[in-house]
């Protein structure tokens, strides 16, 4: 991994950060190319990355509206998980926290994966039994999970309220060591530098306007700077999907909501693991910098704003201040939101379009983040090979009109 001595950031800063090297080249678009991606964020650079690696097509154009790590990729909150209960979802995450362990060494980029653990709160024998279910369930798909006790879950995160009778008590917590955070935009910037190295041109201020057909087919993609033609068009845009299909003249079942996020002033280290509650939705981590960072449920207001509301911060923030007291001196320092895209089943649509030579990866929900080495290696064979990669097959869009839908939401386990 690159390094740099203490001296070079000292001259650097002293002579405004002019002597570094840009991670990548932002392009001009060319007239043609052999696959377009629309949308640079972690999803479509990482599918740019594995076109090039692991199927050796270099003529790949990242179209980005805005800019690199503009859009959900930089408005999330880090976590990287798999405790997922159908096995087809466990085995999609599951690969993607393994394709994770290895990426830094892989980009030869620091994302700051930090594998610090998470805990998901039982409150009551119900939310046990629940939990004891869905451990059986990812156990079965290979997971790594553990159903422990009460004692051990607030040895794990100290500052949760132990009594017995408060509001949201500890009765023990479902556990996933292999859990943890990494650094949401040094993720985008980690693919997007791989991804130029082995020749792909990222094209950031381009807005896509439209598609042209020949015969039925998609040809090429108009765009605010220019038309450009690809002999397939993948479409990556998280909570633009819909909207975007829908210009290019096809429904999908989608429905764009905002997800809201916030983080306090930063304090001294006091949480070591992600503690979660999937019964009053809101969970919450420590950052590298101190800040606790929370989040919790999606707003079911469909919307496309990338901005939270008070009602949404007070539904994140009471449950979490009842369950840490210690947290309730804390400020509040700025929230956010992402527009992401969710389908009736709340899980991804990974497959082609129904307008040939368009393929789709979208509808990932709250889960695009930690998915992102996943979606992007699935995403990348089926581009190149027409078919689809095993674990993306239970999630083409024909699913739904089979009625074999793959439901987390309605599993016992957040989304």
């Amino acid at each position: 991994m690159q390094r740099y001595s203490t001296w070079r950031l000292i001259r650097e800063a002293l002579r405004a950060h002019s002597g570094w090297v840009p991670a990548w080249e932002d392009r001009d678009p060319e007239p043609r190319y052999e696959i377009v991606l629309v949308g640079g964020g972690g999803h479509g650079l990482a599918t740019a990355y594995y076109l090039a690696r692991n199927h050796g097509i270099r003529r790949v154009a990242v179209l980005e509206r805005g800019w690199i790590g503009g859009g959900n990729t930089g408005r999330n909150t880090t976590i990287i998980r798999s405790n997922y209960f159908h096995p087809r979802s466990a085995a999609l995450y599951d690969f993607s926290v393994r394709l994770y362990e290895g990426l830094a060494r892989e980009l030869n980029y620091n994302i700051m994966f930090s594998q610090r653990g998470m805990i998901e709160i039982a409150h009551s024998e119900a939310d046990l039994e629940t939990m004891s279910r869905a451990a059986n369930s990812m156990r079965l798909s290979g997971v790594d999970i553990t159903l422990i006790g009460r004692e051990q879950a607030l040895a794990m995160a100290p500052l949760l309220d132990p009594s017995p009778g408060c509001r949201w008590p500890v009765r023990g917590a479902l556990m996933q060591r292999r859990a943890g955070t990494a650094r949401h935009d040094a993720v985008a910037w980690g693919y997007a530098r791989a991804a130029a190295a082995l020749g792909v041109h990222i094209i950031q201020g381009c807005e896509v306007l439209g598609f042209d057909s020949v015969n039925g087919r998609a040809a090429a993609v108009e765009t605010s700077r220019g038309r450009i033609e690809a002999d397939r068009i993948g479409i990556a845009v998280a909570g633009n999907s819909s909207s975007l299909a829908r210009a290019t003249g096809f429904e999908l079942p989608l429905h764009s909501y905002t997800l809201q996020a916030m983080v306090s002033e930063p304090v001294k280290p006091c949480l070591d693991c992600i503690v979660s509650s999937n019964t009053n939705g809101s969970y919450v981590s420590q950052s590298d910098k101190g800040e606790l960072v929370m989040g919790g449920n999606l707003d079911r207001c469909p919307s496309y704003a990338q901005r939270g509301g008070f009602r949404v911060t007070q539904s994140v923030v009471a449950p979490l201040v009842e369950m840490f007291p210690a947290f309730g001196s804390l400020r509040l320092m700025r929230q956010w939101g992402g527009t992401v895209d969710a389908s009736p089943d709340n899980s991804p649509i990974i497959g082609p379009a129904p307008v040939p030579g368009i393929y789709l990866n979208c509808g990932w929900g709250t889960g695009g983040f930690k998915a992102i080495p996943a979606g992007g290696t699935v995403f990348a064979h089926l581009l190149a090979t027409g078919t689809h990669h095993p674990l993306s097959a239970p999630f083409d869009l024909g699913r739904f009109a089979r009625g074999e839908l793959i439901d987390e939401a309605h599993a016992g386990v957040a989304h």
